[in-house]
């Protein structure tokens, strides 16, 4: 297990984890910023808008396979020199899809991201805990996963504004230029901090033998292809429906990214002293939210408030997984929170194309059905895990 630092130094423990949630924030907006984009890089790179969502779909299976192999291959490696390089490789990507040419050169972009992608959430959060007191290690860990939120309500939109302005390549430069700056601030402020050591297939392996571990990341599946096979498909929902789109859809979003972010925050404080509770309260407020849009979409109040919950349910997972992992299995805090980034976007993918086939041949209604019972059924999870003899006390109260 990994020594803490001495913490003689709070603050610029603090800046180093600001400076790590803000690598957090250019990293997610670089992996969704084609979406606001990608009628234009398709037509500019000549390619149909099918093939120019590889750019979407890539960077997610890179991840699942970089995040275990980067744990089994980096051993004691300085996790500061470790971030460093993965940063710096955000870097590169957004620079190589600015001066791309053709589509293969853009792919090979959002391979590297990819590449960073698994690397920064496997190690990210494990790091954060270590700049802190360990009785601030939740908070810590909080506002490195904040990104993930502002990125979505803020990076995007401003990246795609951007780009709209100045055209796509600019939005990639400026995402890159933003990134420097972070490395620049990485590389001030993080500390030296030695690995836990080298891990094993059978290590990682080993984590789905313990229960809680097991249950954490069944229901971080279930709840992850929950939201992916409803969320993908909500925007021609609501215009089935007669949504007002432009301005009114666009104000939705931001107020579903603003619940996000506060739903992170509410979800530190929440898994911080009731874990267990509070990931059921997560998975049961995903299932009603998706329901009620699902069921109320010709109802604006309906549609305004089920996307709010959602959003806030959603923004709290990322929180409430990596505590629950790490009170699963502390001393292999690094190897759990790899495997959650594979299955988590296995999850991703999984709940799209399940999504996508019931839009297909049934409607798109089945898929905020399938939605519905699939975070039914994470809550299903986490209760019986709640009965069984299995369970920790420190899911439960601090």
């Amino acid at each position: 297990m990994a020594t803490p630092l001495p913490h003689t130094h709070p603050n610029r423990g603090w800046l180093a984890v600001m400076a790590i949630a803000i690598g957090t924030f250019v990293m997610v907006t670089s992996e969704f910023l084609p979406i606001g984009l990608l009628g234009a890089m398709a037509k500019d790179l000549s390619v149909s808008t099918g093939h120019a969502g590889l750019m979407v779909t890539i960077p997610g299976m890179v991840a699942a396979l970089a995040a275990p192999a980067l744990i089994l291959s980096v051993g004691r490696l300085d996790r500061r020199w470790l971030l460093l390089v993965l940063t710096g490789l955000i870097v590169l990507a957004d620079l190589t899809v600015a001066f791309a040419t053709d589509l293969g050169t853009v792919l090979l972009g959002r391979v590297m991201l990819g590449l960073a992608l698994g690397g920064f959430w496997a190690f990210s959060a494990a790091v954060g805990r270590r700049l802190v007191e360990a009785d601030k290690g939740h908070r810590a860990v909080a506002l490195i996963l904040g990104g993930i939120s502002v990125g979505t309500v803020a990076g995007v939109p401003l990246g795609t504004m951007v780009g709209e302005m100045a055209g796509w390549r600019e939005a990639f430069s400026a995402a890159a230029g933003l990134g420097v700056l972070v490395l620049l601030a990485q590389a001030v402020l993080l500390p030296k901090l030695r690995g836990e050591g080298s891990a094993s297939f059978a290590d990682l392996l080993a984590l789905l033998a313990l229960p809680a571990a097991r249950t954490g990341y069944a229901a971080s599946a279930l709840i992850a292809a929950a939201h992916f096979a409803a969320y993908t498909y909500f925007e021609p929902l609501l215009a089935t429906a007669g949504w007002k789109g432009g301005a009114s859809l666009t104000a939705l979003l931001a107020a579903y990214g603003i619940a996000g972010v506060l739903g992170t925050w509410a979800g530190e404080r929440l898994a911080s002293t009731r874990l267990l509770p509070g990931f059921i309260a997560v998975a049961l407020t995903v299932a009603g939210s998706i329901a009620l849009v699902g069921l109320g979409a010709r109802h604006d109040w309906a549609v305004v408030l089920g996307m709010v919950s959602w959003g806030a349910a959603f923004g709290a997972l990322p929180v409430c997984v990596q505590i629950w992992i790490h009170q699963a299995a502390p001393e292999r805090f690094e190897s759990g929170s790899a495997l959650m980034v594979t299955v988590f976007q296995l999850a991703v993918a999984a709940g799209a194309l399940i999504g996508g086939q019931w839009v297909d041949h049934v409607g798109l209604g089945a898929a905020f059905a399938t939605g519905t019972v699939l975070a039914l059924a994470a809550a299903l999870v986490l209760m019986a895990f709640a009965l069984s003899r299995h369970r920790r006390p420190a899911m439960a109260a601090p």
